[in-house]
């Protein structure tokens, strides 16, 4: 019998197929004690499990590329870390084995980030991934992951970890819907980035039973079991019209009478580039840099390094636009080399410009880097701060990139509230203003980006959320200048119509969403946009703000 639920899409598209669940958790190994002569060999055995899993986790990456690739080497990272892999070896030293003084270690340390406030919390679920490969690989049993099938399958699952999802075939896998996560949780990421329909925060998505033919929609959210005829060839049909309208969509960004929307590609690195060229991206709106950085925590790349990646993605993109966010490193990105190790509460302390204005020498070097990487080439490179909470934080910024000698536009992130109600403040200091909607969120309303349970909160179309926006893009233009949106709420179609009714200036996605945008865009004035805006904002809850820019769109 046909039944509908409702999770949040965070991925387009419209997967219908059969259910196959995850592997089940890795067994917990038992706790018993080994002759204290056996110790040094089994210290050799965690050791060697630790590298193996961490070596496993960086050829992903390779294989992966681009976010992915930042992704799974912080998880290698986490594998090796030496406080954990010390109170390995004590537990052994005392009669553990290699399995249960690994499984031990881990727990005690999953305990301290669960406690440490929500955002390290939201790291709780790679911990566990990466505990469980090493448990398993001491254990000689498989790794639990993506089932094995010769037939597609819709994936379900509480969590995807991301050495899971980055490594997701789309032939096979047509879609997947997790119990947890959120839409801005790495995997939710990683799916816009494989363009693979996905629905996360759907309660209950375990029981579903395996075999059981389910459609998900990736854009509403919405979870059909056992669709019946009808509504799988509603589905289908709609499906297959948009993407007709989205073959039939091509060129630069704008409404239909005209008003023009550049529309830009987040990349992660130049693993990311072939797809932003392939779907149209009129340029790079936000450049993440983190992945040069992951490779070792304990130094910064060398200017060399920086000057070769940096390169490579400005190269692809001659007379376009290219905007590159300086190192955001802390909160759940942390790099021994740059931020404090005993925070209480890493979302909220030294986190981006912070961290980077603290060490002075790591901005100087990427800011070089960039000016080298530069040189010659017919791009408009822009550069911003992320994290960027006033007009002092704005000018020491731009004194940096000056002292630099960076020939670039110089811009700040929107990612605190104050930085919003302050734009024309923070605007007489840099030339463009872009905002990051999931961390905007996230601040505004207190809700771990991360956690599943407080997901509405992190839902882009609230309406204060809108209004931030709305203020930041109102200071620009009166200011004369420019502001974007790199945040994941660019990639909603709709919202997208909203953000462009709102003033913004330029929306930057993953690659694989850009088509969607470009034909939404082009179906509407920019006076429909603009009344679909102020629909929206006169709202009192997200679900109300989508309703009601959808009934001026579809002209109800």
């Amino acid at each position: 019998m046909e039944s509908t639920l409702r999770g949040v899409g965070v991925s387009h598209g419209v997967a219908i197929g059969e259910v196959r669940h995850m592997g089940t958790a890795v067994l917990e190994p038992p706790a018993k004690q080994i002759p204290v002569e056996e110790a040094e060999r089994e210290q050799g055995r965690a050791h060697q499990a630790v590298e193996a899993v961490a070596a496993d986790l960086v050829a992903r990456g390779n294989l992966a590329g681009g976010e992915a690739q930042a992704v799974l080497e912080a998880q290698a990272l986490m594998a090796q870390d030496p406080e954990l892999m010390a109170d390995v070896e004590r537990r052994i030293a005392v009669g553990s084995t290699a399995e249960r003084g690994v499984y031990d270690a881990f727990a005690s340390y999953r305990a301290l980030l669960a406690g440490a406030g929500e955002y390290l919390a939201g790291r709780v679920a790679d911990l566990d991934d990466v505990r469980n490969r090493i448990v398993a690989r001491l254990l000689g049993v498989p790794m639990p992951g993506v089932p094995d099938s010769d037939e597609p399958y819709v994936l379900i699952a509480r969590d995807l970890a991301p050495a899971d999802t980055a490594l997701l075939d789309p032939a096979l896998v047509l879609g997947f819907v997790t119990e947890e996560g959120g839409p801005t949780s790495h995997s939710a990421i990683l799916a816009r980035a494989l363009g693979v329909p996905a629905v996360v925060a759907l309660p209950g998505a375990g029981e579903i039973s395996e075999g059981t033919v389910i459609a998900v929609d990736g854009s509403t959210g919405e979870i059909f079991v056992e669709p019946e005829a009808a509504k799988r060839a509603e589905l289908e049909a709609a499906a297959a019209a948009r993407k007709a309208a989205l073959s039939a969509s091509t060129g630069p960004g704008a409404t239909s009478d005209g008003h023009k929307v550049p529309l830009l590609a987040n990349v992660g690195g130049p693993a990311d580039v072939p797809a932003a060229v392939e779907a149209g991206a009129e340029g790079v709106g936000l450049f993440r840099t983190e992945f040069l950085f992951l490779d070792d925590s304990e130094r910064a790349p060398s200017e060399e390094k920086q000057v070769e990646a940096y390169r490579k993605v400005l190269e692809a993109f001659p007379e376009g636009r290219v905007v590159v966010r300086v190192l955001d490193a802390g909160a759940d990105k942390p790099l021994d080399f740059l931020t404090p190790a005993d925070e209480p509460n890493p979302a909220l302390g030294v986190r981006g410009l912070r961290s980077l204005l603290d060490h002075p020498d790591v901005l100087r070097t990427q800011l070089t880097a960039l000016s080298k990487a530069s040189a010659g080439l017919p791009v408009y490179l822009e550069v911003m701060a992320p994290m960027v909470a006033d007009r002092a934080d704005a000018k020491a910024f731009a004194d940096a990139c000056r002292e630099a000698g960076l020939n670039a536009k110089f811009g700040a992130m929107v990612e605190i509230p104050s930085a919003a109600l302050r734009a024309r403040s923070i605007l007489q200091e840099v030339e463009f203003l872009s905002l990051g909607t999931n961390d905007l969120a996230q601040y505004t309303f207190a809700a771990d980006r991360q956690v599943g349970a407080v997901s509405r909160l992190q839902d882009p179309w609230q309406p204060a959320l809108l209004d931030l926006v709305a203020l930041s893009a109102e200071g620009a233009k009166a200011e004369g200048k420019s502001c974007g949106v790199c945040g994941e709420a660019a990639a909603d179609p709709l919202l997208a119509c909203v953000l462009t009714g709102l003033g913004v200036t330029s929306l930057s996605m993953g690659a694989a969403s850009i088509p969607y945008v470009r034909s939404a865009l082009a179906k509407h004035t920019l006076a429909q946009c603009e009344r679909a805006a102020a629909a929206a904002r006169a709202t009192d809850s997200a679900e109300e703000a989508r309703k009601a820019a959808q009934a001026v769109l579809s002209g109800e």
